[in-house]
């Protein structure tokens, strides 16, 4: 269920709400998955980052997933373990440290491996070292989103770690990290695997985990979750020795919280009405306007012909296409009204950006208890102390 309307109509500046009661039933979830295929399942922070609620993560999960120095240094300081950090590439300045962080490092090309690899061993770096792979095959649709399109940036082809197998040292590889998935359910998962064991089952003897990415979204509700376990199952069936891994980002927060919004003025040209919010789907919901997708309004329904209560919604920066619509509404929109906006607690928390310096909304956790907790206000001296 979601949060009831008459708490969040007690909130009157912009806010994310997280509801606890939501995000641990997809804690719950996802660990039943993990028992039951016997697989680990790790938490992705470049889908969500809120280290605040790491504690109850922790009840459920017990590792995470970086992409940079700051997201594995987060891991490590607030999560409380090393992390599985992979990034597309990494740099002298940072790899030491990143090392610091991290039980696992996962470099994207061959060129990387070879750079750092063996230089971290010999600084006596004991984690383990993993190789991105491409299997040349997703079923994202979106190209913004699709790792695996031609003339990606993204991992190894097979024939590319063919052709180098006499060349490279590869005796510090100890794993395989794959990701070509967004937001897919189990079907696709199983029709990749296929790709994935075609291309690159033969090297399985040489290593010890595979990391299957992201994207496994076993949260939604059409999710076929026990297709998922049984293909998870027969695969180590198929390789016991492998340690098997997913690092989810969505999953973990999908449906779990909106950002409410409140109207601040309703403008109309040529026919057309805005109705002008405190948030910028720009700043504040940038997916909405990079895949793009309409985000789910509370009381409202996208329509295509003009009615009598049609809004647009406008956001709050200065960018002429900040703004998403039409929405029907079954009243006219009055000034300080509240416009929720479901499902807003993956990547949009992480992804936000101070264009403009436009006010951020807080962060707010709804406890189980039915306590409202802000659990971050931001200030002016965090827009300033950006370009300090």
């Amino acid at each position: 269920m979601v949060i009831d309307t008459n708490i969040l109509n007690n909130i009157h500046r912009p806010t994310y709400v997280l509801e606890e009661s939501l995000l641990r039933r997809n804690l719950s979830l996802i660990s039943k998955v993990a028992q039951e295929a016997d697989v680990e399942i790790i938490l992705a922070f470049k889908a969500y980052a809120l280290w605040k609620t790491f504690p109850i993560f922790r009840e459920y999960i017990g590792a995470t997933t970086a992409s940079s120095l700051h997201e594995a240094r987060l891991a490590f300081e607030e999560f409380g373990v090393p992390a599985h950090t992979y990034s597309p590439a990494y740099t002298d300045y940072e790899i030491d440290e990143i090392a610091q962080y991290s039980s696992h490092i996962t470099f994207n090309s061959l060129s990387q491996y070879a750079r750092y690899a063996a230089a971290l061993r010999e600084k006596g770096w004991g984690g383990a070292f993993g190789l991105r792979i491409n299997p040349e095959y997703s079923e994202v649709e979106t190209l913004l989103y699709n790792p695996c399109a031609p003339g990606t940036r993204f991992g190894v082809t097979a024939d590319v770690l063919e052709a180098h197998k006499d060349y490279v040292d590869f005796n510090l590889l100890t794993g395989f990290h794959c990701h070509c998935h967004c937001e897919s359910g189990s079907d696709v998962f199983e029709r990749t695997l296929q790709h994935i064991e075609e291309r690159f089952s033969s090297w399985f003897p040489k290593i010890r985990w595979i990391n299957f990415g992201g994207g496994h979204l076993m949260t939604r509700d059409d999710y076929d979750v026990p297709r998922m376990i049984h293909l998870l199952k027969d695969f180590k069936e198929r390789y016991p020795w492998l340690h098997v891994i997913l690092e989810p980002g969505s999953a973990f927060a999908w449906q779990t919280g909106p950002l409410v919004a409140q109207v601040v003025d309703i403008v109309e040209d040529k026919g057309i009405r805005t109705a002008i919010l405190n948030v910028s789907f720009t700043c504040h919901m940038p997916d909405c306007l990079e895949m793009p997708y309409h985000p789910t309004v509370r009381g409202a329904k996208l329509v295509d012909e003009p009615s009598t209560f049609n809004y647009r919604l406008g956001g709050c920066s200065c960018l002429s296409g900040d703004w998403m619509g039409t929405w029907q509404f079954d009243h006219p929109l009055q000034v300080g009204e509240n416009i929720i906006f479901e499902d807003m607690l993956h990547y949009t928390t992480v992804k936000t950006t101070m264009f403009n310096g436009v006010s951020h909304p807080d962060i707010a956790l709804l406890r189980t208890d039915g306590t409202l907790v802000t659990l971050r206000h931001y200030t002016y001296e965090d827009y300033r102390d950006r370009m300090d």
